[in-house]
């Protein structure tokens, strides 16, 4: 079997990547920048130098706020040409060696969602009468022991030996680059680079086998977990079992992200909300980002006092950057916000709690009071500056055949 490194010079299979690329919800500015890399063949001086051994580029390290909050996450991000081949890279490793993987691991997969994810589990016979425990890995990418993980990675790259060799020296590389300085720091598997959802994926595969062969009902999506049992007392032994091993392999769980549910009572997860008939977005994710809003509405209004802008400006700014975020995704997303959860849920209730708070923070924005006179502002006069309801893009996301 030839090296991943010899595919990824084989044009051939960069137009497979790029066919599949364009079949997602793609921007077109992406599209074309793909393409244009594909037909210049800007790939092909950094496979040679990955050939030769050169020096890879360092990644770039960066501090983002998560998505519908004000938490900040520390992520590395490689030059563009460099992360252009890192992706492709990314999507042949996926592919090769999926089957490695337990049937209940669902992030980053071939032909699997988080829709897989919640059909599998909501279609469980009697899931809803099971005691459940849900729990996040803290800061599962970044806090991967490279020293542990480099044996694992060997292991299944075992028929690529030049590959394995290519990807312990980037793992092992201590460099980074912040503000075009060189530093040196523990960095896990890089969250933000394209290698990390492999990497993510496989450094857990015991533990998805484990809890897959003794037939409990569990689902992995990188670093949310979901466990089921029929007793309290079995929950607590598959927790037991859970917190023991990913301290064996160097991991904690973040406490303010775990849960419990009894019989009959909803659960979250990924996002959802479950109750038996039903599934929509998780309160925690509506408050979250109700949350955003409120205060990108607030800082728009200083933004518009400060310039002598109109209401309508700051509206329209408001409405820009949340159809962005909410409806259309970059290069970098194969999903946007709004197709992760129209492609799960059963119900608009939650978009309906959106839509109205969204509303009522541009009424704010163009009247610029809170009172009822915000109410002047009619909802024709927020669509003519583009706004778009969610509950209406989900019926039309719903209807497509």
């Amino acid at each position: 079997m030839p090296s991943l490194l010899e595919q990824l010079k084989d044009e051939r299979c960069w137009e497979d990547f790029y066919a599949y690329r364009t079949s997602l919800v793609c921007p077109k500015n992406f599209a074309k920048e793909l393409r244009t890399f594909i037909d210049e063949k800007r790939w092909l001086p950094i496979c040679e130098e990955i050939e030769r051994g050169d020096a890879f580029a360092l990644p770039k390290k960066a501090v983002i706020s998560k998505m519908s909050s004000q938490k900040k996450r520390t992520v590395y991000i490689y030059p563009k040409t460099e992360n252009t081949v890192l992706k492709m890279l990314t999507w042949l490793l996926l592919r090769r060696y999926d089957g490695v993987y337990a049937p209940a691991l669902y992030s980053f997969r071939p032909g699997r969602t988080a829709k897989d994810a919640v059909r599998y589990l909501t279609r469980t016979h009697g899931i809803y009468q099971k005691f459940v425990y849900k729990a996040d890995i803290h800061d599962y990418f970044n806090s991967i022991p490279v020293e542990r993980f480099l044996p694992m990675l060997e292991e299944v790259l075992a028929d690529d030996p030049q590959l394995f060799s290519f990807l312990k020296r980037l793992l092992e590389e201590p460099c980074v680059l912040e503000k075009s300085a060189e530093i040196c720091e523990s960095k896990g598997i890089m969250a933000g680079t394209p290698l990390s959802a492999f990497y993510a994926n496989l450094y857990l595969k015991d533990l998805d086998a484990h809890f897959c062969e003794a037939g409990i009902p569990y689902a992995r999506y990188s670093d949310d977990i979901i466990l089921f049992a029929d007793t309290k007392e079995e929950r607590d032994a598959h927790v037991a079992y859970l917190h023991a091993f990913l301290k064996s392999q160097g991991l904690t769980i973040n406490p303010s992200k775990e849960s419990l549910a009894d019989p009959g009572e909803a659960w979250t997860f990924l996002g959802f909300l479950c109750s038996e008939g039903r599934v929509d977005i998780a309160p925690a994710t509506v408050h979250k980002l109700k949350q955003k809003m409120r205060r990108k509405a607030r800082a728009l209004q200083r933004w518009r006092q400060r310039n002598g802008l109109s209401g309508e400006k700051a509206a329209a700014a408001f409405i820009r950057i949340f159809n962005r975020k909410l409806l259309e995704n970059s290069a970098d997303s194969d999903l946007t916000w709004s197709y992760w959860f129209f492609s799960v849920i059963d119900t608009a209730d939650s978009l309906h709690e959106i839509d109205l708070y969204a509303q009522d923070c541009l009424r704010f924005l163009i009247s610029g009071k809170r009172t009822k006179a915000r109410y002047n502002v009619r909802y024709e006069d927020l669509k003519k500056l583009g706004y778009r309801s969610l509950v209406h893009e989900y019926y039309s996301f719903t209807s497509k055949p």
